[in-house]
């Protein structure tokens, strides 16, 4: 069976790839937010029926082509922990720091309003992701990854 479902999820294509321009130390570190993404969205799926941690897992991966920082890394794949889990913006600065809790919630602003109609909606996305580029672009670069 080749099925996507049953193909199992692993963290080494990401780190395969990080390590064309990251560090041992950062790897290690990028190894621990999966763990840590993997751990928090246990028994979560997709509708493909694939473990919601290969999304996660994707973006960061996308984000590695733009060789993006560990931090950014980090931080696509901890990206939906906040929203979707029981995790904490806290608990992501004590365990990853505070630049990883910044990206991460960024990233959970980005989505947290909901709009009558779809032309608010855009012209808010636009206005809240001017803000958060002017802040650190690196959040609207995984937001573009997250949305591929």
């Amino acid at each position: 069976m080749n099925s996507p479902a049953l193909r199992a999820v692993s963290v080494g294509p990401l780190i395969e790839r990080a390590r064309a321009y990251l560090n041992q130390e950062d790897c290690e570190r990028l190894k621990a937010a999966y763990r840590f993404s993997d751990q928090a969205h246990l028994g979560q799926y997709r509708q493909s029926g694939e473990p919601y941690v290969s999304h996660p897992l994707a973006v960061a991966e996308l984000c590695t082509e733009w060789r993006l920082d560990v931090q950014a890394l980090m931080a696509a794949l901890l990206h939906d922990t906040v929203e979707d889990t029981t995790a904490t913006t806290e608990e992501i600065r004590e365990r990853f720091g505070p630049e990883v809790a910044e990206l991460v919630d960024g990233l959970s602003k980005l989505d947290a309003v909901e709009f009558r109609n779809r032309e608010e909606a855009q012209a808010e996305n636009f206005r809240k992701m001017l803000l958060a580029m002017a802040r650190d672009v690196r959040v609207i670069l995984i937001k573009i990854a997250d949305r591929l």
